[in-house]
């Protein structure tokens, strides 16, 4: 059986994070969603559960929940078949709520390309395509 990744993102607004992530392609999994949490799916391996900060936090016991929009926790990297992909993947975030930039890391974008892209809340995916 291959691992399956379920990537927990804390939001303020579940309606609006379902939307967003539906633009940049993501499904919503109704059997798996309600009012507090939308279950999206990128594909059979990769899964972001958008969780309202209330549902969030029955999960980190004491811990208080980061403020993705100035401090940073984990950055969710994942693989796209294309550099076009990730930008079209960056630029569908942009128009919709979210933002985008790009870290040099001085490697020729024939090789590897990838952006930082973030959603309404300020959590950070780094789509990403390498040559294989």
């Amino acid at each position: 059986m291959a691992t399956m990744v379920f990537v927990n993102f804390p939001v303020t607004d579940v309606a609006r994070s379902t939307e967003f992530y539906e633009k940049l392609g993501f499904k919503k999994n109704q059997e798996f969603s309600n009012e507090q949490t939308s279950s999206m799916v990128w594909d059979d391996h990769f899964w972001i559960m958008l969780l309202d900060h209330t549902f969030y936090s029955q999960f980190i016991k004491d811990k208080k929940i980061a403020n993705a929009e100035t401090e940073s926790g984990v950055l969710i990297a994942f693989s796209m078949e294309s550099a076009d992909a990730v930008k079209k993947f960056a630029e569908t975030a942009k128009a919709n709520g979210g933002d985008f930039y790009k870290v040099d890391m001085g490697i020729p974008e024939d090789i590897m390309f990838g952006l930082e892209v973030l959603d309404p809340d300020g959590n950070i995916l780094e789509p990403n395509w390498m040559k294989m």
